[in-house]
Parts: C-alpha cells; sequence; structure tokens
C-alpha cells in the first residue's frame, strides 16, 4: 500500500473523529487537514487528547465516529502495519541486540527490500551517524540513540511520521540542539511530520503550523507566532507562555478600538485584535511587553497605564527578571524586564506602575459566564471513586 504515496509524503484528514472511553470523552467531532510536506505540531497538556488522535492516526485505537485519510485514501479500518505511517518514541525502542546498521535497515529487510543495507546507510548519513553504524544502541548517547530511531522510521519512507514525544527523554541543551536538527531533517527529506507534544517551546521551536487542543478539541490552530501574538481563547493564552487577562465590560467601541472598564481603569485594545467587542470581555497582554515605571507616566495616546502597585516578587531567570506587581482591585500582574543591567533594578515592596503600547493588547472570544465544556468529574480518578462508593454502598445495602 506504501508504494501508493508520494515520496515526499501524504496529507492527512480526519473527519468529524471522536473517541470515547467508558465514563469519559478523549475526543469529540475532530476536524483536522495537515498538508503533505509540512511540520504540524499538535500541543496541549496531558489529558487533552493530543496522544489519543496520535494512535489514532496509526491505528492503534479505533475512532468511536469519522474517517481517517491518508493521501486521499481512507485508512480507518487499515491494520496498524499496513497504514504507511511509522512513528517515533520517546523510549526510542531501538533493538538493543543488533547494531545501529541493523537496527535501522530491520523495517527494510521485513519488506524484502534487497538495498536495505545501502538505504540504511544513506538514512544515517542523514543523521550525522554513519561513523557509528557498527555499534550497539547501548554505546551511544542519548541524542544519538534519538537521531537513530529517526533514521529507522525516516528510511521507510513512510507517508506520515509521527513524533510522539521525541524529545522528552533529553536534557534541555541536548533538547534544543535536536529541535534544530529535526526541523532540518524534515526540511531534507520532505516527509509529513506529525509532532504531538506538551512543550510549547518545542513545538513553536519546529513546526510550521502548532494546533493548540484541550479537552478534545482544538482550541486554535495557525503559525507559531501567530498563536503567541494573537490568542483567542484563555486557554491558548495562558497555556502558550503566560499573560496578564482583565475581565470587564466594554465601554466605548469605535472603529480602531474598543475601550474596557477594569476594576475603574480604562484600557484600549485595538478592535481587529479583539474577538468580542461588547459586553463583559477578556482582555489580555504578555508579560514582556509591559514597562515598568517607578513614577507614574505621563498619559499618552495609544498607551494603557495601570498602578500604583506594589513589587511582591522579583524572580532572575537568566535573560530577564520577573516581576510580580499586586495592584489594587486588579490583583497579581506579571512582568518581564530583559537584562540589560546589573542585578533587578527595583527590590521587592517598591511602589510602580506599569504600561503597554496599546497595539500589543488582544481580547480572547471566551465568554467569562460560560462554564466547563466538560463535568468536572469525567477524569478517570472520579470515575473511579465513583464505582468504589457505589460498590461500598452495595454492600452495605446487602
Amino acid at each position: 500500500m506504501a508504494g501508493g504515496f508520494a515520496e515526499s509524503g501524504a496529507d492527512l484528514e480526519l473527519v468529524g473523529i471522536s473517541k470515547r472511553f467508558p465514563g469519559f470523552t478523549a475526543i469529540e467531532e475532530l476536524d483536522l487537514t495537515i498538508p503533505a510536506g509540512s511540520f504540524f505540531a499538535l500541543l496541549g497538556p496531558s489529558g487533552c487528547g493530543k496522544t489519543t488522535t496520535l494512535r489514532l492516526i496509526a491505528g492503534l485505537e479505533e475512532p468511536t465516529t469519522g474517517r481517517i485519510y491518508l493521501g486521499g485514501k481512507d485508512v480507518t479500518d487499515t491494520k496498524t502495519y499496513r497504514r504507511p505511517v511509522n512513528t517515533v518514541f520517546q523510549s526510542y525502542a531501538l533493538f538493543p541486540h543488533m547494531s545501529v546498521i541493523d537496527n535501522v535497515a530491520f523495517g527494510l529487510r521485513r519488506r524484502g527490500i534487497r538495498e536495505a543495507r545501502a538505504l540504511a546507510h544513506e538514512a544515517l548519513k542523514l543523521v550525522e551517524l554513519d561513523h557509528v553504524a557498527a555499534r550497539r544502541p547501548a554505546q551511544l548517547s542519548g541524542g544519538q540513540q534519538q537521531r537513530v530511531a529517526l533514521a529507522r522510521a525516516v528510511v521507510n519512507r513512510p507517508a506520515l511520521l509521527l513524533l510522539d514525544e521525541p524529545l522528552g527523554a533529553l536534557d534541555l541543551k541536548l533538547r534544543r540542539q535536536m529541535q534544530i536538527e529535526l526541523k532540518v531533517i524534515q526540511g531534507d527529506v520532505g516527509l509529513t511530520f506529525l509532532h504531538v507534544t506538551h512543550d510549547q517551546e518545542e513545538a513553536m521551536t519546529m513546526a510550521d503550523t502548532v494546533a493548540v487542543m484541550n479537552k478534545g478539541r482544538i482550541e486554535q490552530m495557525g503559525a507559531p507566532e501567530e498563536l503567541y501574538e494573537l490568542p483567542k481563547t484563555v486557554f491558548v493564552a495562558n497555556f502558550l507562555g503566560q499573560s496578564n487577562l482583565f475581565t470587564g465590560p466594554v465601554v466605548s467601541s469605535g472603529k480602531d478600538s474598543i475601550v474596557v472598564d477594569i476594576g475603574g481603569r480604562k484600557l484600549e485594545v485595538p478592535r481587529e485584535r479583539a474577538q468580542r467587542h461588547a459586553g463583559e470581555v477578556t482582555i489580555g497582554v504578555r508579560p514582556e511587553k509591559l514597562q515598568l515605571h517607578g513614577a507614574e507616566p505621563k498619559a499618552a495616546a495609544g498607551t494603557n497605564v495601570l498602578g500604583p502597585g506594589r513589587v511582591t516578587d522579583v524572580s532572575f531567570s537568566g535573560v530577564s527578571t520577573q516581576y510580580q506587581i499586586a495592584i489594587p482591585g486588579l490583583g497579581t500582574v506579571s512582568l518581564f524586564a530583559q537584562n540589560r543591567d546589573v542585578g533587578a533594578v527595583l527590590r521587592e515592596g517598591a511602589e510602580v506602575w506599569v504600561s503597554w503600547d496599546v497595539a500589543h493588547g488582544f481580547g480572547v472570544a471566551d465568554d467569562p459566564a460560560d462554564g466547563p465544556r466538560f463535568d468536572p468529574d469525567d477524569d478517570t480518578r472520579s470515575i473511579a471513586v465513583q464505582r468504589r462508593e457505589k460498590l461500598e454502598a452495595e454492600l452495605e445495602g446487602a
């Protein structure tokens, strides 16, 4: 079947996919299209449904409803081993008793391909590891093992390559190095990559397109910069980095901007960057967009100002210093200041004001009155507790 797909990979389409387990819904009505040859990241916290989605695509789970198409072909009912899909796992899953070259050539030999060894050497050259072809996996570093696992997957020329948290076992420095290398490799081989991760930096560094998933649905999808600079929901605003969020009524709405009353303070947001323009709304600004002032700044058009407030915490993180500022009636505001000077600019207890350019604000689509999408007892732990309590009640009744 794999021979029917182009070497550049194939597009993936999920249509009306849902997956329900006893007591909870993992995915509900998911529609997703990934173009051939793209590097796509599915990003979300644990339990959001991203790994279930990957398992459905790989054929390790069956959807409750919906269809899965690869290169325009329906593979929903196709067995796992017949799908033109390969997966790179966090654990690498290399055969310890085989040499590196035999690990990479294993799948080709099972398919009866005569040039298996030559093709395996080509794949190892791609990941710059052909010089360790005769070694065993235990003789390699974690980063080298990860690249061998990638070579073993790529050598089969799958229509789709699934990356399941592939860098999770690496240390921070090596993980960042591999992020760059994976992006380069994907560009060289031209395959369709679907990367599943909970690491925001990892997704934004490597992927052309990122889909943020939450409770079985895609909250927002787009280029990494678009999602970060203009989040459309509270979840995306808080999951991709940090955000200062404020809720209040819209008191005026013009052609270019809206003005929101936040605890008696008037904050302006560009109309094109706000998802809602009337009623009770939630607006936000990223911590690194804020400017810190030791005295009240003069009012100026195109600038929002909050204060006075008190610095309650100062955290040095290397490239920046994070300030937590308590503003009466508004709560705590986070501010990141780039470290241009030695030491913190201000200490705990200092009276400060913050300001930001109106153009940097955003407004999300959430209705502040909306409740949670699912009942809070839909997780497996709660289900287990409910079953135990039911059983105990039955035993007492007996």
